[in-house]
C-alpha cells in the first residue's frame, strides 16, 4: 500500500524522505569514529611530541590535547589505549619540564 501525504496525494515514483523501499536515499553514515583513522591521528600527535625539544602547542592547544588524546584513546583496544594514553603522558611530563 502506497503512503499518502498531508493533501491526500501518492508520490507518482515514491519518496526521497519516506520510509520503506528507498534506494534513493543516501547512505546512512556511523556515528562511531573509524579506529584506524584515529590510530592514525594519535600517532602523529604522539609523534609530534616525542619529536618536540621544547612544547610544541600553545598553552591552549596543549591543555585541549591533554583532555582529546585520553578521549580518543577509547576508540581503541583497551591495551592498545591504555599505552597510547602512558606514552602521551610521558611526553607532556618531559615537554612540561623542559618549559
Amino acid at each position: 500500500m502506497t503512503e499518502k501525504d498531508l493533501f491526500g496525494h501518492t508520490p507518482a515514483q515514491g519518496s526521497f524522505f519516506g520510509s520503506g523501499d528507498d534506494r534513493m536515499s543516501a547512505p546512512q553514515k556511523s556515528d562511531e569514529p573509524d579506529p584506524v583513522v584515529v590510530r592514525q591521528r594519535m600517532h602523529a600527535v604522539l609523534a609530534t611530541a616525542k619529536a618536540a625539544q621544547k612544547m610544541p602547542w600553545n598553552e591552549h592547544d596543549a591543555r585541549v590535547w591533554q583532555i582529546v588524546f585520553p578521549n580518543m584513546a577509547n576508540w581503541l583496544p583497551d591495551d592498545e589505549a591504555a599505552q597510547m594514553r602512558f606514552e602521551f603522558a610521558q611526553e607532556m611530563a618531559r615537554l612540561k619540564k623542559v618549559a
